[in-house]
């Protein structure tokens, strides 16, 4: 650990570094429009179970949430330069003062819904639109809770003499509400594979009416060494459904090479073997 630095367990999943954004603001009294440029984005965080994100940024002048902008989706790029200027013409300027630009970097997806990655929000009265500026901004979490699907904490343990992994899942924090009634009856599914295939699947009873439940239920894996790095163990946290089909609030992807907070997880289980080390995770779409 560096000097004067903490050990950065204790800290939930919020801090999770998101990334910054690049952009230009600047008004023109002569022709009444104001000019939003978006630039780039630097180290956003990987959102897809391929290591990577396609992102796109939702631009709005808040209160007024009709009408939103959208850039191009940037394929597989963390570090994306999009370069597109938006105007908004014939915008009195006492009207802009009163105006807070709101930007979203997400991250599209085609099968499910885009994940949000992180925003950043200016109240256009506290900066200087005479000329066109440029600003460098950290993404901070989504506030409009559409990208929150809650956390999962959960322990993995391994076992390198019986050759197990042993998953415990043990509770849930501000689980996403699925149901009409505001509430959701949440339930854990562990699926063992190994490269794509499906090897073993475990569940966790169901716990009604409950967006934080706690579960403290242990599910050994059989899991010999030389299949380490082939495998994933992927936790989905559902919502039972008597009805229709039960939902996915949420998922998480373990192994050597998911996402940095997965990996971590990984890598401090191998690194500690015979020891239960539990770590928050954030569900992902």
């Amino acid at each position: 650990l560096s000097p004067g630095s903490e050990d950065d367990d204790h800290e939930g999943p919020v801090s999770e570094k998101l990334g910054r954004i690049q952009f230009s603001l600047g008004y023109s009294f002569q022709d009444t429009t104001l000019t939003v440029k978006i630039l780039k984005g630097q180290d956003l965080p990987a959102k897809d179970f391929s290591g990577t994100s396609d992102p796109f940024v939702k631009i709005y002048l808040l209160p007024d949430r009709k009408h939103k902008l959208e850039t191009k989706i940037k394929r597989k790029n963390l570090n994306p330069h999009w370069n597109e200027t938006f105007l908004f013409e014939g915008f009195p300027y006492e009207k802009v003062r009163e105006r807070t630009l709101y930007l979203q970097v997400l991250d599209y997806d085609r099968f499910s819904r885009n994940d949000p990655i992180g925003e950043v929000s200016i109240p256009l009265n506290k900066v200087e639109l005479g000329q066109l500026k440029t600003f460098w901004k950290d993404l901070k979490p989504c506030s409009d809770g559409s990208g929150s699907r809650g956390d999962l904490l959960l322990s993995l343990c391994y076992n390198p003499t019986a050759n197990t992994i042993t998953v415990n899942i043990i509770k849930a924090r501000n689980l996403k509400a699925m149901d009409i009634g505001g509430a959701s009856d949440p339930y854990v599914k562990v699926w063992l594979m190994h490269k794509d295939k499906r090897v073993e699947k475990k569940k966790t009873v169901t716990i009604k009416r409950c967006l934080n439940p706690v579960f403290n239920e242990s599910f050994p894996f059989d899991v010999p060494a030389h299949v380490l790095r082939e495998t994933t163990i992927i936790i989905t946290v559902m919502d039972k459904d008597r009805l229709s089909r039960n939902d996915v609030i949420g998922k998480i992807y373990l192994s050597w090479k998911s996402g940095p907070a997965e990996v971590k997880h990984w890598k401090d289980m191998l690194s500690r073997p015979r020891t239960n080390v539990a770590q928050w995770h954030t569900l992902k779409a």
